[in-house]
């Protein structure tokens, strides 16, 4: 199973996200480095941890509907010796992710949460190549979270379907409540979809806590985890996951 860190970034700094109040994410603070500074970030998932993914979450991408601070430092992340590169910025459109692919990242995200239309679902696999794309199926307490109102009339697994029919290959479930709550993740939405949607690559983030949720993820076939508290607590550390 593929473990994800993930760096959620601010106004330039990897910022600590916690149940999507985003008006309240402050610095990072880790055990893995001593700064917030996204590069040393990431070189720390890499060196100490020996990860070779990397989600980024453009929060200011994401709150503003594409428009960002932070090109060139993503730029700096993708095509330098850090990690390949998962990239929610906003994209809603084809020419979105064509943009930031050109730029080195290795995949483009689609966030239910900025798809302002639900024909995009249908659009965006026909124009890109799906190997390089990623829905991040975004859900606020169990309900799909999309500034298109057809698609979040949605359940989850309805939104699967869709995703399915269309070509999609790849989809994070990410409940933005969870998120850097230690909580624990839908388990039981993670095995309804996986069972569902065998065909599906699900990757699943928000609330992991510790290894013993990684094992049960593991366990129902989920291809990978985005995990961000629990690394930078200490809580889940290399040998969890290096074998």
């Amino acid at each position: 199973m593929r473990i994800i860190p993930v760096i959620d970034l601010l106004e330039g700094q990897a910022v600590h996200a916690v149940k999507g109040n985003r008006a309240d994410y402050r610095p990072l603070k880790s055990v893995l480095c001593e700064t917030a500074e996204p590069l040393a970030v990431a070189a720390a998932f890499r060196d100490r941890l020996g990860l070779t993914e990397l989600y980024i979450a453009d929060l200011n991408a994401i709150q503003s509907r594409g428009q960002t601070p932070h090109r060139d430092l993503i730029a700096s992340l993708a095509r330098g010796k850090y990690l390949s590169v998962l990239l929610d910025a906003g994209a809603s459109e084809p020419e979105d992710a064509r943009a930031w692919l050109d730029l080195g990242i290795r995949k483009a995200i689609f966030g239910a949460e900025t798809v302002h239309r639900l024909r995009a679902l249908q659009e965006i696999p026909e124009k890109v190549n799906p190997d390089q794309l990623v829905f991040s199926l975004d859900m606020r307490a169990g309900r799909t979270l999309s500034r298109s109102p057809d698609l979040a009339s949605l359940s989850p697994i309805q939104v699967l379907g869709l995703l399915r029919s269309a070509g999609w290959h790849e989809v994070i479930l990410l409940d933005l409540c969870r998120v850097g709550s230690e909580g624990g993740v839908d388990h039981a939405l993670a095995v309804e979809a996986r069972a569902k949607y065998p065909e599906l690559s699900i990757l699943v983030g928000g609330g992991i806590a510790n290894p013993e949720q990684l094992a049960q993820l593991e366990s129902v076939g989920i291809s990978g985890v985005l995990v961000s508290t629990a690394l930078h607590r200490g809580t889940i550390t290399a040998r969890h996951f290096l074998h």
